[in-house]
């Protein structure tokens, strides 16, 4: 009986040590790696806060100026002079980024340091904004919190207001009065400018071209649109000593629209919102 009571207790020690080792596995199984992100796009890092997964984020670039919050992380500066010593020092474990700003260069050294680089397709328009909302926080595990942002934007295209007349609109880029270049067609800026209600006033060329006299005055805008930081890089109403600016109608009118960079041109998840906004300002030079 005594061997019997020894056997039984050494069973019982044998499966209680089994099943703790079982246990194990399963919350092993059941641990979902921890993300060290880095973002290297504005409106990644928007979509990484809105679904509620900042904690994971631990750097950005110059960018993501959106919300108040990520301007406190790590800034490595703009994507396309990255120092890679600084992006490794982070210790990351993904890097996040739109497919077409990735550089061969950046892409081989994250591969040797074995950190997993995740692209995304650049957005160009509302649809664009709502897939990248979707793949981001798919990603991300958070598939659900997607469905209020993508409705969020779908409503605030609802709401935009229909104008009795489109202004003539030109997108000036300012770096100073030594860089002034204006949107043409096919540009992210003239699709902001027409789903807003409005008519872009550079015409005849794709891309971006430099500001000239000639071509301002041929344009004739009833409204100038600008980066904020681009307008206060011209001091105070200098967009309108610019040469050819006040023949135009938005010269005479002093007739100009700042908004700030990353919400107009980011086709993020506050597109709507930008919209909104733009469309506001052009029911105000009707």
């Amino acid at each position: 009986m005594k061997n019997s009571g020894f056997l039984f207790l050494a069973l019982l020690s044998l499966a209680t040590a089994c099943n703790s080792g079982a246990k194990s596995d399963v919350e092993k199984e059941e641990k979902v790696e921890e993300k060290r992100i880095v973002s290297l796009n504005g409106s990644v890092t928007e979509i990484i806060y809105a679904v509620g997964s900042q904690k994971e984020l631990i750097g950005v670039d110059v960018t993501s100026t959106y919300p108040a919050a990520a301007e406190k992380l790590t800034n490595l500066g703009h994507v396309r002079k990255l120092a890679i010593e600084s992006l490794l020092a982070l210790n990351p474990t993904h890097v996040v980024m739109l497919e077409d700003e990735v550089s061969p260069d950046l892409k081989s050294k994250l591969k040797q340091a074995k950190i997993e680089l995740v692209t995304f397709k650049h957005p160009n328009n509302v649809e664009d904004s709502k897939s990248l909302v979707k793949e981001v926080a798919s990603w991300l595990g958070k598939a659900d919190e997607s469905k209020t942002l993508v409705s969020k934007i779908d409503s605030g295209i609802r709401n935009l207001s229909k104008l009795v007349k489109k202004p003539k609109v030109l997108f000036v880029y300012a770096r100073g009065a030594g860089t002034l270049m204006v949107a043409g067609e096919n540009t992210p800026l003239e699709k902001m400018i027409v789903l807003a209600g409005g008519e872009n006033a550079g015409k005849g060329f794709t891309d971006f071209k430099p500001l000239t006299s000639e071509s301002v005055i041929a344009a004739n805008p009833d409204v100038i649109l600008m980066f904020t930081s681009g307008a206060q890089s011209l001091g105070p109403d200098g967009i309108f000593h610019v040469p050819g600016v006040a023949a135009t109608n938005a010269g005479k009118n002093k007739a100009l629209i700042q908004m700030d960079g990353q919400l107009l041109s980011g086709f993020g998840p506050r597109v709507a919102e930008a919209l909104i906004e733009l469309n506001k300002e052009f029911k105000k030079v009707q």
